[in-house]
Formats: structure tokens, C-alpha cells, sequence
């Protein structure tokens, strides 16, 4: 009897975990003495029962994504970010002051605080180490302004939609820059409040209804109609 993954470690489907006599729990299934994860999730371990917790709302980190998280503690030589994901995520210091890191002088609280948030791209991550990220590329950074909207991490891709239409689509009806985190965080900064509040009303709606065909052509109707509204008040 052997286990491949530790417990509360994620799995993707098709994931070996363990072989030998153990026995089919939720979320796994069995190929000859191997069990195998069918869906993303938290490996659970319950005796000779294995099963996989499913994670809905929790992203699985993956090398070259971007992601949007917030500050929860402040280290000696860097930051620990929350990323919605099952493993919280660091980084350095070196990585975001431009000059060499100075531990005896450097106040890290005065660059970034507990609660802050910022725009960040993972660099290295496996299962045996907590996801790295950095802050030194075009757009990644702290957050300075604008609306942060959190959806399902797997309804990100329908948020895009086909070949980017969908987002494209509302930072152009509302005039917003977007910047998707693929970790279902999502950043809205616009001309106006009310301009980001029209395009979190259309996200909402579209992790709402993700499931349904001709999705993109209402959300088109909807923000059209809700500009003329508002043309029509300030008239």
C-alpha cells in the first residue's frame, strides 16, 4: 500500500493518490489497486478511505498566471499574500524594491501593509513549495484605486470568453480597464464609480449565468440599455 500525495495536498483529475487496498471515497475513482482524483480538490484520508474535497471556490496556482492578492503578514524579508488558493503564497522583497533589500534599514511595512492588494504573476510553484510571485513586470503592483469583484475561479474563462470577446466586449460599453486575476479576483478601474459599478453588475451576471448560450449578446443588451438609463437621468 502506497499514498503519492499527502493529506489536505490538491489533485486535478486523473491525479494518482494512492495504491493498493484502499478503498473509493468522494471525488476519486479506481483502476485496477490505483485511485486516481476526479475532480480538483484537497486530498482527505479517513483510514483506508480516500476521497477528494471538492474545491470550488479555491484556485490551484499554476506558473505564468496572474493573480490579484492581499497582504496578510509582513515578514523579515518579504510578504505572505493570500490567493485564494489552498497555499498561500510569498513575496520577496528583493523582488519589489528597486534597489538591493537592506534588512537592518528597510521598514517593508512602509512598501506594503497588511490588507494591501496588488497585481502579481506567479514564478514557481510545486507541491512541495508554498507559490512564488513576483511584481516587476507591466501592470503588476499594488493597488491604488478601483473596484475588486471575486467570482469562481473556473468561471474566469467564460469572463473572457471566445478569443477575449466577453471582456473586451464590457471594457468597451463601459469605458473600464479590466485586469483578470485567474484566480478569481478581478480588478475594475474606471472614469467613474458608476462606470465600475456597470461593469461589476455584468461580471455578477455573468458568473450567474455562465451556463447559458447567446450569455454574451444579453450582456451586450443589458449594458446598452443601462447606459441609456442613465443618459436619460442626466438629461
Amino acid at each position: 500500500m502506497s499514498t503519492f500525495v499527502e493529506s489536505r495536498q490538491p489533485v486535478t483529475p486523473g491525479d494518482l493518490i494512492a495504491e493498493g487496498e484502499y478503498i473509493t471515497g468522494e471525488n476519486t475513482y479506481k483502476e485496477d489497486s490505483k485511485i486516481y482524483a476526479s475532480r480538483i480538490g484537497l486530498v482527505e484520508y479517513e483510514n483506508k478511505r480516500v476521497s477528494v474535497v471538492a474545491l470550488r471556490a479555491f484556485y490551484i496556482p499554476r506558473i505564468g498566471d496572474k493573480v490579484i492578492g492581499t497582504i496578510v503578514e509582513v515578514g523579515f524579508s518579504g510578504w505572505t499574500v493570500d490567493i485564494n488558493a489552498p497555499y498561500q503564497a510569498l513575496l520577496r522583497a528583493s523582488d519589489v524594491l528597486s534597489r538591493p533589500f537592506r534588512p537592518q534599514k528597510d521598514e517593508l511595512s512602509q512598501v506594503l501593509d497588511m490588507g494591501d492588494l496588488v497585481v502579481a504573476k506567479i514564478v514557481a510553484y510545486d507541491r512541495a513549495h508554498d507559490p512564488q510571485l513576483t511584481v516587476g513586470e507591466p501592470e503588476l503592483g499594488k493597488i491604488t484605486r478601483g473596484q475588486i469583484v471575486k467570482i469562481t475561479p473556473t468561471k474566469i474563462p467564460r469572463l473572457i470568453g471566445r478569443k477575449g470577446s466577453m471582456i473586451s466586449m464590457i471594457q468597451q460599453e463601459t469605458g473600464c480597464h479590466i485586469i483578470l486575476g485567474l484566480n478569481g479576483v478581478v480588478l475594475i478601474t474606471g472614469k467613474t464609480l458608476e462606470d465600475e459599478q456597470l461593469a461589476m453588475m455584468a461580471i455578477h451576471r455573468i458568473e450567474d449565468e455562465s451556463h447559458t448560450s447567446g450569455l454574451t449578446d444579453r450582456i451586450t443588451k443589458m449594458l446598452k440599455e443601462e447606459k441609456m438609463k442613465k443618459e436619460e437621468n442626466t438629461k
